[in-house]
């Protein structure tokens, strides 16, 4: 047993996908993206079509692959290096030219084009390649030598992605994760932006060796995003779906455990106090690396992938955070306190979250609270001022500008959020007076 286990770790340290493992899938550079986990039978729909995702086991993070047709149906099949190499080449020998063709001269009425569909089923039966079809569109087209080299880089991309996808392996960390849930469903996360993420955790000083308090109700992502405890503040815990994706090990999981807001005043308060009021933490003093993980409950845009069931789920035997929190760790945090604190807790008041959970830092312990809107922060900013229970308090409004980079079209994205939310920084002192 403790082999097989050890042999799972060495597979997990590496650089390349194993069964079991969550990963991003991105279809066409960002037009779709897939959360799954790689099972033997997990697939992938592209088009009106299910792809096995088999070929992804064993295939290092990063890796591309690309839909082919052969004599047995197409599959998915892994770009070889050399190939993603020569078109990053080509892609890069690009030397600009006076352009003197247009496109004015065009008309758009379905003419320019002599390939039939049934000619491009017969080609896809006698097991031609993608890129091949591309090509024979493109010697078929009427006016594709007219246009200009943007237009026809235009038109092969789009071809491209019709005639032969591709599927990008990506790894599911933070900063992917966020990204990709702001993009298709913000409320889920808070409306919290990536850059607003990694603020939160920078103002937070979220290192290793560290126990940080959260309270997250942003689906576990900022649990998964760094070490820390996560706090629940009602009779049931929140949801940590998206800490699942994270592929963590073992050792990591068992730092993250789960405790309640009782055990935790019992000692520094009177416990009757706190009824009615749970808490779940997580501690994490490891030095590993952190990654990002999430599974999806409700249908997405982002094309969700079927989960796998609950035999394969056992069969890959992946490991669960959230085990309750021993007597010896609870006393540790009663003793030293907390050495910081991340709130991302919309749905509660702001300030008495704020006021029940500062008497567990310890003294000059950094705070950061997310809010989308401003005036929770300004109240809780105010009620810290007058109380005298912190210094350094300041609110950021993070803002982040996308830029295309290309030849001859590097500017802004023409698409862009304008909001991120706001953040309600400090550090927690000892106030006599209240003592």
């Amino acid at each position: 047993m403790s082999g097989n286990q050890s042999n799972v770790d060495s597979v997990q340290s590496r650089r390349v996908t194993w069964e079991g493992c969550s990963v991003l899938l991105d279809i066409n550079d960002g037009d779709r993206l897939v959360f799954s986990r790689l099972t033997e039978n997990s697939t992938l729909k592209i088009g009106k079509k299910n792809y096995s995702l088999r070929p992804l086991i064993g295939c290092p993070f990063g890796s591309l692959f690309q839909v082919e047709y052969g004599a047995e149906g197409s599959k998915l099949s892994r770009l070889l290096r050399s190939a993603e190499v020569s078109n990053i080449e080509d892609n890069g020998d690009y030397q600009p030219v006076e352009e003197h063709r247009d496109n004015r001269e065009l008309v758009d009425n379905n003419k320019a084009q002599s390939l039939s569909g049934e000619d491009i089923e017969e080609l896809r039966r006698q097991g031609a390649t993608g890129d091949e079809i591309i090509e024979a569109l493109i010697a078929n087209s009427a006016t594709f030598e007219k246009k200009t080299a943007f237009s026809q880089e235009k038109y092969r991309l789009k071809k491209q992605k019709k005639y032969a996808p591709r599927v990008l392996l990506r790894r599911p960390v933070a900063r992917s994760i966020c990204e990709t849930y702001f993009t298709k469903y913000p409320a889920r996360i808070g409306f919290m932006r990536v850059d607003t993420l990694s603020l939160l955790l920078s103002m937070a000083n979220v290192a290793a060796n560290s126990d940080i308090l959260v309270v997250d109700m942003v689906g576990g992502l900022l649990t998964g995003s760094g070490y820390v405890c996560n706090m629940y503040l009602e009779s049931s815990p929140y949801p940590m779906d998206i800490v699942r994706m994270f592929n963590f090990g073992d050792e990591i999981c068992k730092r993250i455990v789960r405790t309640s807001l009782s055990d935790l005043c019992s000692v520094q308060n009177d416990p009757s106090e706190q009824m009615g009021h749970d808490v779940s933490a997580t501690a994490n003093s490891s030095n590993e690396q952190m990654c990002s993980h999430e599974t999806l409950t409700e249908p997405s845009g982002m094309e969700e992938i079927a989960l796998p069931s609950e035999n394969e789920v056992s069969k890959c035997k992946i490991p669960k955070a959230g085990d309750k929190a021993s007597q010896e760790t609870i006393d540790l945090w009663k003793a030293n306190g907390f050495s910081s604190l991340i709130v991302a807790a919309p749905e509660l008041d702001t300030w008495n979250t704020v006021k029940d959970l500062m008497p567990h830092l310890s003294h000059s312990a950094p705070f950061a609270i997310y809010h989308q809107y401003l005036q929770p922060l300004a109240t809780c900013m105010h009620r810290l001022q007058s109380e005298k229970m912190a210094v350094g308090l300041q609110i950021s409004e993070p803002w982040l500008r996308e830029y295309q980079v290309l030849p001859s079209r590097t500017h802004p994205c023409m698409q862009m959020s304008a909001f991120g939310g706001y953040i309600l920084s400090g550090v927690k002192i000892c106030n006599p007076e209240s003592a």
